[in-house]
């Protein structure tokens, strides 16, 4: 028998309330930190071993939720089943994420991957029906448009157009954005009514076999090159760490695949997706603050005001779907509207911006 899917019907007293935004921050910067470490590994290892020590390490972290599910025999009829075609639109999505940062800098490949915003509305338009009523209303489509506008605005209106290995990061910028939003259309056709973790920790085994035997086939060494980071230092001088690169890049597949998305969970169940993914939506910003300290990117006032507006947009996406589900819930009995409420949590991959 499968698990009851987690309620994302807000908890209720301050300290609940406290623990959710405790959890959507570190979230936010947990997400945030992953396109710098992508960038920081950029210069020392290939992006094929990047991802599969990422997803291979992480996925020892959700490991056991599925041997805990196995032991308990409540691991739901199909999941393996209903996971596959979900991991697979992942793999694909997360080689162009990381492959983006061996191309273009971090801020403006976060600002770009607003941009799976407009192939969520396409694809959500054209495969459920009930998703189009919300998609036609103005404020929707201004959202959208928003985004568009945003996203184009950011990727054209730096010092100089994008070429050559610039374009090409752009490019699979918006190649992952699309990724992504296929993954979150596919998750919620073929995942929908299981447990979200449990939904999570199978899609990411499958990655991590994706990601391993990708990087086995095509990484320097065959993945190998990465124990040359063990015991070369982080940092120098006084800024130097206790901990070598190879530490520290497990400890990014901690904060960002393992981590990040419990307390993204978390949240959802203390403060309501909407509120989670609006906050998630900063993450750009973030980003792009991050780059400037550490790599020196800077992005013209052109491009922040374009990148506001992308964001502006994609909030105002959500706001819109938020209101629309609300709405629904008006005309529910009262004893379908808890059970309608709990489908939020069905798909919480629809903010993700990339591991």
């Amino acid at each position: 028998m499968a698990s009851p899917p987690l309620s994302v019907a807000p908890s209720s007293g301050p300290p609940a309330l406290w623990a959710g935004v405790v959890a959507i921050v570190l979230t936010l910067v947990g997400w945030s930190s992953i396109p710098l470490f992508l960038r920081h590994f950029a210069d020392s290892i290939d992006f094929w071993t990047s991802n599969g020590w990422r997803y291979g390490f992480s996925a020892l972290f959700w490991f056991p939720v599925l041997v805990w599910g196995l032991a308990r025999r409540d691991l739901p009829v199909g999941l393996w089943r209903a996971a596959f075609w979900p991991s697979v639109i992942n793999c694909g999505a997360q080689v162009c994420f990381c492959w983006a940062h061996y191309k273009i800098d971090p801020g403006l490949l976060t600002f770009g991957l607003r941009s799976n915003i407009v192939f969520v509305t396409i694809g959500a338009a054209i495969f459920f029906a009930a998703e189009r009523a919300v998609i036609r209303s103005p404020g929707y489509l201004v959202g959208v448009s928003m985004v568009v506008v945003g996203t184009v605005g950011t990727m054209l209106l730096g010092d100089g157009l994008p070429r050559g290995a610039t374009l090409f990061g752009v490019i699979l910028a918006i190649a992952s954005g699309a990724g992504f939003a296929a993954y979150a259309l596919a998750v919620r056709h073929w995942m929908h009514g299981i447990n979200a973790i449990q939904s999570f920790a199978a899609i990411s085994l499958y990655t991590a076999v994706g990601m391993v035997g990708l990087m086995i086939a095509f990484g320097d060494r065959a993945g190998l090159a990465a124990l040359d980071l063990i015991g070369r230092p982080v940092g120098a001088g006084e800024s130097r760490l206790w901990i070598d690169q190879f530490s520290l890049l497990l400890i990014s597949a901690l904060i960002g695949i393992a981590f990040g998305h419990v307390a993204y969970y978390f949240s959802i169940a203390r403060l309501g997706l909407a509120v989670s993914a609006g906050v998630v939506q900063l993450q750009p910003f973030f980003v792009s603050i991050g780059s400037l300290m550490l790599f020196g990117e800077r992005l013209t006032v052109p491009q922040w005001l374009s990148g506001g507006v992308a964001v502006a947009g994609a909030g105002l996406v959500l706001a819109m779907q938020h209101v629309r589900k609300h709405a629904a819930f008006d005309d529910l009995p009262p004893d379908h509207v808890a059970a309608a409420a709990t489908a939020e949590t069905q798909a919480p991959e629809d903010a993700r911006a990339g591991d």
